[in-house]
């Protein structure tokens, strides 16, 4: 797969649903990355230019875990108010 700016490639695995400025998404990484969550490392792409590749942590995979947790009951709980409303 070709690599393909940060925004371009949250566009894509989200089956183009999400789609996210450079400006607000290069901002976010690097919160992320001073809370320790991800790490980041500049490689080489398949065109050789460049680029900063991220990483979760094992402290990102368990803040992960928790913000999954949490989406799930919020959206059950949405979809409950949802299907109230219907009947």
């Amino acid at each position: 797969m070709r690599s393909r700016p940060g925004s371009q490639r949250l566009k894509q695995v989200s089956g183009d649903v999400l789609q996210v400025s450079d400006g607000s998404l290069y901002p976010a990484l690097h919160k992320l990355e001073q809370e320790g969550w991800i790490t980041a490392v500049w490689k080489a792409t398949e065109n050789n230019r460049r680029a900063k590749f991220y990483e979760l942590t094992r402290s990102g995979r368990k803040e992960l875990e928790r913000e999954t947790a949490n989406w799930q009951r919020l959206s059950t709980a949405i979809s409950g108010i949802v299907k109230l409303k219907e009947a």
